[in-house]
């Protein structure tokens, strides 16, 4: 549906985006993660044809988009930034307006709105002005007027940063429900890791802009300092071991699969053992295994995924609250 092939794209003389490609396939969820400043906003603004990449294509069904899109391709995609703006008006004027531009008629557009205010909750803020309304209402709303407009492909910029559990747990089944009806394409670039193994097809990791070859989470930047062998690198309130050459800056990945999950320290090689406490568990689409969360480290503040199978999950009565070790080797550190 949506592709960027040899893109490379700068601000100055600063690379931000640097993908050999990168494709959104038609009528799936995509989620994009990873740490601020990786280059997520960017990626959406190209893939929402509002800007035009330094280098490289962007093609939209195979077809390469010109230099300068035009209106009519740029109607067929929809972004919706972590800071929305609403026009000027209450919510229920904010929901019509993009339906009447496109001519869509008075009786057409009540049914439209009305069954995007049922299925995020607005009935209660319709006749409300911008200023009325919280963070978290704001992205509701521009939600909802994106999903009005029924464009092929929707791309969300943090969506729910804002959002209390409900509040999100609404909008992610307001798109499944939209999925359900049309063949929409969706891209989202998401902090919330959960909801990200929970709605998205398939999850896709940004690291200083280019596509990280490892599982999302647990990505650090960091300084290295010179020499060889294993190296230890403050993260937060922990030191993490790694085995490298590598000096400078760089950016840690731990692979969660790599990362072993017990209730008490184990007698192993492992450099790395810290002890935390789960703050949340979420499981993979289609069942594919338990992602658990911890808060390591003795003040807390580092933030760890590991992935263990419902069993492990089990035996160990893993569940928010629980404290738990994690210990990973310093040779399942990737550096990039």
């Amino acid at each position: 549906m949506l592709e960027l092939r040899g893109v490379r794209h700068r601000y100055g003389k600063r690379v931000v985006l640097d993908l050999e490609q990168f494709t959104v396939p038609r009528g799936a969820v995509v989620a994009v993660v990873g740490h601020n400043g990786a280059g997520k906003s960017t990626l959406l603004r190209l893939l929402a044809l509002l800007e035009t990449p330094t280098e490289g294509q962007i093609l939209l069904n195979g077809v390469a988009v010109p230099r300068r899109a035009s209106a009519a391709l740029r109607r067929r995609v929809t972004l919706v930034e972590q800071r929305p703006m609403l026009f000027r008006g209450t919510v229920r004027e904010n929901l019509e307006y993009g339906l009447r531009l496109r001519g869509i008629g008075r009786t057409a557009v009540t049914g439209i709105i009305g069954h995007m205010v049922e299925q995020l909750g607005l009935l209660p803020l319709l006749d409300r002005r911008r200023a009325e309304l919280s963070d978290g209402e704001v992205q509701r709303v521009a939600v909802a007027r994106a999903l009005a407009l029924r464009t092929d492909v929707l791309l969300l910029d943090e969506p729910a940063s804002s959002a209390d559990s409900a509040a999100a747990g609404a909008l992610y089944r307001a798109l499944a429900a939209e999925r359900a009806a049309r063949p929409v394409t969706v891209c989202v670039a998401s902090h919330q890791l959960e909801d990200a193994y929970r709605w998205a097809d398939d999850i896709r990791a940004l690291a200083d802009g280019r596509l990280s070859p490892v599982t999302p989470e647990n990505l650090f930047r960091v300084d290295l300092p010179p020499g060889e062998g294993v190296k230890n690198v403050r993260v937060g309130g922990i030191e993490i071991a790694v085995m490298t050459e590598r000096t400078g800056a760089a950016v840690l990945a731990v692979p969660p699969t790599d990362i072993f999950v017990s209730r008490e320290p184990l007698a192993s090689s492992a450099r790395n053992v810290f002890k935390g406490r789960v703050t949340g568990m979420a499981i993979g689409r289609h069942g594919a295994g338990v992602h658990v969360r911890a808060d390591m480290g003795a003040d807390g503040g580092v933030e760890l995924v590991a992935s263990v199978t419902a069993e492990a999950a089990r035996d160990l009565a893993l569940a928010p609250g629980v404290s738990v070790v994690f210990s990973f080797k310093a040779t399942a550190v990737q550096v990039f």
